[in-house]
């Protein structure tokens, strides 16, 4: 292994690296780095097409800000020291059309450059979220014109057979036994069950509108465990099933997701191959991160204090 300045690691998983595409992830805590799959500042287009974001993390994974293009980077810091953010949000809520703003990248046959989080024992998923207007959405896929959808899509790894929608590891608001809730969900298998957790807080006081928030959520597969973070600290949450949901109890070897790779990332609502729209989010986003591991309560603590201790390094 060798070193670039400040001794963070230069490595290589899948693609190439270099030492300037980590000296631009200076707000991830070292420790963290060598399991950063993907990372979304938001300040860093695509050089010769602002449509698209480079990703921070070893992946090297673009995301493609869907409908609204560059329109989508916002002067709005969700930390001291933070640049640009990135809005989602419905367009048109009387029309079932694919115009909704919303960020991602999908193929069918899967991502390569996300082979990290296939047969995998645990996944973390961590960001910034700022709610801006109406959640949920008005309902576009149905007629009556007072139904919303019954989620808000925040951001999550597709699973390996997804058609856009399906999930691996997911960061939603979703409603549980009627009532909207903050969940954290995953599936280990292709086509398996899901398992939630769901924060038992109302949501809009976890997320409240128009105030920058930092979430996150992790997925240990091989426990068939979750848990969910706001601002650092853990949620108190109920698990909305007690089978067993993910199929890991009394199998002695390590339990991983399927060996498929990911059909694509999606941030702010589904179907980010623009086929169709669903569960829109009118919010902003910042520094989404995508681990390959479950973090510690510690871990996930310490990288949100971490924002604030060193801000991010100006371009």
């Amino acid at each position: 292994m060798t070193f670039c300045a400040k001794g963070v690691a230069l490595f290589t998983i899948g693609a190439t690296l270099t030492c300037a595409a980590f000296a631009k992830s200076t707000v991830v805590l070292p420790a963290l780095t060598n399991n950063l799959v993907c990372h979304y500042d938001f300040d860093h287009p695509v050089e010769t097409d602002a449509t698209r974001e480079s990703d921070l993390g070893y992946s090297k994974t673009t995301l493609h800000l869907v409908n609204g293009g560059a329109s989508m980077r916002i002067e709005d810091a969700a930390y001291p020291g933070a640049g640009q953010s990135m809005q989602t949000q419905q367009v048109n809520p009387a029309v079932n059309g694919n115009d909704d703003w919303k960020a991602g990248v999908f193929d069918a046959n899967g991502v390569e450059s996300l082979d990290a989080f296939s047969s995998v024992r645990g996944t973390t998923l961590m960001g910034w979220a700022k709610p801006t207007g109406m959640n949920p959405s008005p309902n576009t896929m149905t007629a009556e014109p007072g139904d919303t959808y019954n989620a808000v899509g925040l951001f999550g790894v597709l699973s390996g057979t997804s058609d856009g929608h399906a999930v691996r590891a997911l960061l939603e608001v979703i409603k549980v036994s009627g009532t909207p809730r903050l969940v954290a969900l995953g599936r280990r298998d292709d086509g398996g069950n899901s398992l939630i957790l769901a924060a038992d807080d109302d949501w809009q006081l976890l997320i409240p509108a128009n105030k920058w928030t930092h979430l996150a959520a992790t997925f240990d597969f091989d426990n068939g465990e979750m848990a969910l973070y706001r601002n650092g600290k853990p949620l108190p949450a109920t698990y909305t099933a007690n089978n067993d949901s993910w199929r890991v109890s009394g199998d002695p070897e390590p339990d991983v997701t399927s060996s498929s790779n990911p059909a694509g990332i999606k941030i702010g609502g589904s179907f980010p191959q623009n086929t169709a729209e669903k569960n829109a989010f009118n919010g902003r986003f910042d520094d989404l991160m995508c681990l390959d591991r479950a973090l510690t309560a510690a871990e996930v603590r310490q990288q949100f204090e971490h924002f604030s201790a060193t801000g991010r390094r100006s371009q």
